[in-house]
């Protein structure tokens, strides 16, 4: 059986822990706070899954270097965000370090805590090399998570950072009790400028309707137990940025995904009306109400 070693023991990290070793596989999980130094975790492995947050990509990435990663071993990453200095995503910083390994992106509408209860859920697999996607699809698969692959790491990745920035969006929606049809103007208009955003940055738009796209942006922004959504949640409530992220006590990406997405769209001259306006609901620069407004004020035009 495969030797899986997950970095990251958050809710995720443990949750992938967890599937791994149902279907055999021996599993290590390490983190910052672990006992044992990262190298005896690392040697022998032939997955090492990242499931550190966006900021803590770039060290994770300079530990394994110095540890002479062995050229078989898949790289899967799991972190949703974007480089703030390089507004690279996780699976690209992997790519430039380790360009003899195979990078697998796993994404999809996958709550963490669901999976912890057992619930059935489903994800993608995403490779430009496809024996490894299916590699990981066979690791995971199970009789409550279904896996499945693609060769456009980036469109499943993306799919997953992007929609962070809407779920924030969804939750100032609910914060602000605008009911049903408001929000699914929302989510309808939030889908294409996933899709404009993906195709400009080199994805298949094709993607961002299937799991990672359109079935991450549908559980991400309907469920409590999105931190992105409880952000927006909160500012609608009228509680400040500051307040909300040290009560979650756990990073929401989507915070920091919002800031580097407008200055990818202001440097690529993409139109994101909606993210637009959620970096303005972040930067204190208009309010829950006001941020609604903009977007139904609009310009007239076709669908």
């Amino acid at each position: 059986m495969p030797i899986l070693t997950i970095l990251g023991g958050g809710a995720w990290g443990s949750a992938l822990a967890n599937l791994g070793g149902k279907k055999g596989s021996r599993v290590n999980l390490w983190s910052r706070s672990s006992s044992f130094n990262l190298e005896s975790v690392i040697t022998g492995a032939d997955v090492v899954v990242s499931a550190v947050s966006m900021k803590g990509v770039g060290a994770t990435v300079d530990r394994l270097l110095a540890l002479e990663l062995s050229p078989g071993t898949i790289i899967v990453t799991v972190t949703k965000g974007l480089d703030p200095a390089s507004t690279r995503t996780p699976s690209q910083i992997w790519q430039n370090a380790f360009p003899n390994n195979s990078i697998v992106v796993l994404s999809g509408p996958n709550l963490s805590e669901e999976i912890q209860q057992g619930l059935p859920a489903a994800t993608v697999a995403a490779s430009w090399d496809l024996a490894a996607a299916k590699q990981v699809q066979n690791i995971y698969s199970s009789d409550i998570f279904r896996v499945y692959v693609n060769e456009d790491p980036l469109g499943t990745e993306l799919g997953g950072t992007l929609k962070n920035v809407f779920a924030i969006a969804a939750g100032v929606c609910d914060g602000l009790q605008l009911g049903t049809n408001a929000k699914s103007a929302l989510l309808t208009r939030a889908l294409p400028e996933m899709i404009r955003v993906g195709v400009r940055l080199g994805s298949r738009a094709e993607t961002f309707y299937g799991l990672s796209g359109l079935g991450d942006l549908l559980a991400t922004c309907n469920s409590p137990l999105s931190r992105n959504y409880r952000v927006g949640f909160g500012l609608a409530k009228g509680k400040s940025l500051e307040q909300i992220l040290q009560e979650l006590q756990s990073t929401a990406e989507g915070v920091n995904t919002t800031n580097v997405l407008i200055d990818l769209a202001n440097q690529r001259g993409i139109e994101v009306p909606v993210s637009r306006q959620v970096y303005r609901l972040l930067n204190g620069e208009i309010t829950p109400e006001h941020a609604v407004l903009s977007l139904m004020e609009r310009t007239l035009k076709p669908e």
